[in-house]
């Protein structure tokens, strides 16, 4: 089966069990910069993990939104763009797709480096770390990333290594309905794929908003689980981005990604 079938899977079948992992790793009872369980600058990889994910990734930017930055994706010159799917030996490497989602967000925060410039930014859901480094190249004080693949993680710190950044601080716990973290921003894309995790989402963000006045910034491409969900009537559309052709082409159909900020009204603030 060729990679286009399998990230098909991916897109329909595979997230429910990603989605599920999300929902059934709870998070702990506190969050913070210096106490989460993380990886971090000087955090040495183990050679096995990052040999296979050099001889089976691809460093590329080319067709996707941010050109400036270089990341390790699967692509049709990778082995597993033709292997069957069973015979990668980690877990699903959503990690390895530059979501459009995640796109629009990383080119939003590139162009607009004063929105994330000497603030603290969580990005939620990081996969590749994509959103993440444009968040440290536009000068945010501090950022952490989150993915609850710890393969991701790993990931994430190669994508450092290509962009010359030191690797800011990865949690690979599920910090959704965990304490609200006392974030400045918290950017999320591709993450409404599950009516379950977008209510859990939609809540904590709601939490973290009242609690702390985060801000938060939504990317999706308009897939029908975020647009039919009950927060797209709490979201201010920020900018709208044609997706390259190569993205295009990777994401059936899909031509334009959108940055959404979320402005939950009081009363359900309060809810």
């Amino acid at each position: 089966m060729a990679f286009r079938g399998w990230k098909w899977l991916l897109l329909l079948g595979r997230q429910n069990t990603l989605a599920k992992v999300w929902r059934s790793r709870r998070g702990g009872p506190s969050l913070c910069w210096k106490r989460c369980c993380h990886w971090s600058a000087g955090k040495s990889l183990d050679p096995e993990v990052r040999a296979f994910l050099e001889e089976n990734t691809k460093v590329t930017n080319s067709g996707h939104l941010t050109p400036e930055i270089r990341l390790r994706l699967l692509t049709p010159r990778c082995r597993f763009w033709r292997e069957k799917p069973d015979l990668w030996p980690y877990g699903d490497p959503f990690w390895a797709i530059y979501w459009p989602g995640g796109q629009a967000l990383s080119r939003y925060i590139l162009d607009n480096p004063h929105v994330v410039k000497g603030r603290s930014v969580l990005d939620l859901g990081s996969g590749c770390g994509a959103t993440a480094i444009a968040a440290v190249m536009s000068g945010a004080s501090q950022v952490l990333a989150n993915d609850i693949d710890p393969i991701a993680g790993m990931a994430m710190i190669l994508n450092c290594e290509l962009n010359h950044l030191d690797p800011f601080p990865i949690t690979i716990k599920n910090i959704i309905n965990s304490e609200a973290g006392n974030w400045d921003l918290i950017v999320l894309g591709d993450m409404f794929y599950d009516e379950q995790l977008a209510d859990g989402l939609h809540h904590w963000l709601q939490k973290c908003i009242r609690i702390h006045q985060t801000k938060v910034l939504i990317g999706d491409p308009g897939r029908h689980q975020f647009l039919s969900h009950s927060i797209c009537s709490q979201l201010h559309k920020v900018v709208e981005y044609s997706l390259p052709e190569y993205t295009r082409q990777e994401n059936y159909g899909l031509t334009s990604s959108i940055v959404w900020s979320y402005q939950p009204s009081n009363s359900l603030d309060n809810s």
